[in-house]
């Protein structure tokens, strides 16, 4: 990683929930309202954003751990702020706390872990799984 990325640094991402993000289960809406899996995808991302400006060409994030409290909901339309700050930077992974906050306050707080890894080593884990099965590479017992 490059220098610089340190507790504090903080990115942003601003959203507008829609019908795509609402919760729900093959093919059926449950309620039009902004789903905790809409949420994660979100907290990830804005926590991707702390990271981008420090990774070296060779280097790609991987989220390794989420916890989530969804704690309010918001309705379609409701515009969605979610501010990731960096809380901890150790070898390869970088945690952040993530906060959304939506028109009535905040909407959900929670924590976002990244690992760091270099692009060849994803690309060798991602050839070894699938190139075809291998029991005892592979097993998971």
């Amino acid at each position: 990683m490059k220098a610089g990325l340190s507790e504090g640094y903080s990115a942003e991402l601003e959203i507008l929930v829609e019908p795509s993000m609402f919760a729900g289960f093959d093919g059926k809406i449950i309620h039009n309202l902004y789903s905790t899996s809409a949420l994660v995808y979100h907290m990830e991302w804005a926590a991707r954003k702390t990271i981008l400006p420090f990774l070296d060409e060779q280097e790609e994030g991987m989220g390794c751990r989420v916890n989530v409290e969804h704690k309010m909901p918001a309705p379609e339309g409701s515009r969605i702020k979610l501010i990731a700050r960096v809380t901890d930077v150790h070898t390869n992974k970088v945690e952040c706390q993530v906060e959304a906050f939506g028109p009535h306050g905040q909407i959900a707080r929670g924590s976002v872990t990244q690992a760091i890894v270099e692009k060849s080593w994803l690309a060798e884990k991602l050839r070894e799984l699938t190139t075809g099965p291998d029991e005892e590479k592979h097993s998971l017992v």
